[in-house]
């Protein structure tokens, strides 16, 4: 492994560490020698990264650092630029908007060795022909879950039969034709999944879900798994 590479590293394997992490464990991880993790640590805590700990002990990161975009690896321009690229042929107009932008972004930061995997990629993400469009604005229904914002809903099922249901999305799933939200329906007093095709009309309320996204999410994964 390049030296560039290996520091590179080692700023990732702390920045995901709430924990010490010792000389001996960095060193088993990356296949190095101890005396090789010191003198990095050191050669990093130079360049000023805040870097806390020593020998014997461990380091952590603190919290809030961000490394330069130009210390990007090339599969991680790769994968940032085929996920990009997916979501542009996938996501609603605002989110396909976003993701070129990102694309552009990253184009603009990168050396120009690497530019080649950001403008000419060999990974192609294929837009599958018959992909169903919304029938909701899905950039309003990303912002209520952001804010804990109910939806009141006209939604169509596979037969045909239209209910009105008041729900409280937590989260948006984009499979190849067809994205769902997951919501708590109060209706059914239960989870749901509603094809963002089959909704009928869309009111956006003001009145907000008592419980954070997040632990909708949670509850509904855990429900999900059993």
């Amino acid at each position: 492994m390049r030296r560039a590479d290996r520091l590179f590293q080692i700023i990732q394997i702390l920045r995901g560490r709430r924990q010490p992490i010792t000389a001996q464990a960095l060193a088993g991880e990356l296949e190095t020698s101890v005396r090789t993790i010191y003198r990095d640590i050191a050669d990093l805590m130079g360049q000023r990264v805040p870097i806390r700990g020593e020998a014997g002990i461990g380091y952590v990161l603190e919290e809030g650092y961000d490394m330069p975009p130009l210390m990007l690896t090339p599969d991680e321009i790769e994968a940032a630029v085929l996920g990009a690229q997916w979501v542009a042929g996938r996501g609603d107009p605002t989110l396909a908007r976003g993701a070129r932008d990102l694309i552009a972004k990253i184009d603009a930061v990168v050396p120009d060795h690497l530019r080649p995997l950001v403008l000419d990629s060999p990974l192609l993400a294929v837009t599958s022909p018959g992909a169903q469009q919304d029938a909701v604005d899905m950039k309003r229904v990303r912002a209520s879950i952001r804010t804990r914002g109910k939806l009141r809903i006209l939604y169509g099922d596979e037969r045909g039969q239209v209910t009105d249901r008041i729900i409280w999305p937590f989260a948006v799933a984009y499979f190849e034709t067809v994205r769902l939200i997951a919501a708590w329906c109060e209706l059914r007093q239960d989870f749901r999944h509603f094809r963002t095709d089959r909704i009928r009309s869309a009111d956006f309320l003001e009145e907000m879900f008592p419980q954070t996204a997040k632990k909708l999410r949670d509850a509904w994964l855990e429900k999900e798994r059993a």
